[in-house]
């Protein structure tokens, strides 16, 4: 850096609040991101909830295993409505047409019982594996799924 004979001072680049200014590109993963981030606190707890209340019924309860996934779908899915509207999925999409969320809502829902009970069946009826062997696919393989359901279509715009 050396100053012209004229005395000016080089040039020094500075930050354009335009530029720091996130990207519509960047804001949509952020946006994604965090929306993943309140997804999992709610649909772990959720999940969590929906496990224990299985186990539960299957192991000390008694239930046979399908009858305990249908009580624990029974009492995730009010919670569940509430939680991942005002939560997991709050500011994204519409929420002018409540009969076409919460129906969405019950449809991915149904698709979240029919996919847990699709592992019961499948773990604990075919391979007559002990009632804890569908827990695994409930807690990492469904909720996936049921992310991407609720993201672009339960709250969708």
């Amino acid at each position: 850096m050396t100053l012209q004979s004229s005395g000016e001072r080089p040039s020094i680049p500075m930050h354009n609040s335009d530029s720091e200014q996130p990207t519509s590109k960047q804001a949509s993963i952020r946006d994604l991101v965090l929306q993943f981030v309140r997804f999992g606190i709610t649909g772990g707890f959720m999940t969590l909830l929906g496990v224990g209340i299985y186990w539960y019924c299957a192991s000390v309860m008694g239930f046979a295993p399908l009858f305990a996934t249908f009580i624990a779908y029974l009492i995730a899915i009010a919670i569940g409505y509430v939680a991942h509207s005002q939560f997991s999925f709050r500011g994204h999409g519409k929420r002018d047409n409540h009969l076409r969320t919460t129906s969405r809502f019950f449809a991915g829902s149904m698709l979240s019982y029919g996919l847990n009970s699709l592992w019961v069946w499948i773990l604990t009826g075919l391979l007559h594996g002990p009632a804890w062997w569908g827990i695994p696919a409930m807690v990492l393989v469904t909720p996936m799924i049921i992310f991407w359901v609720n993201r672009r279509w339960v709250f969708s715009d």
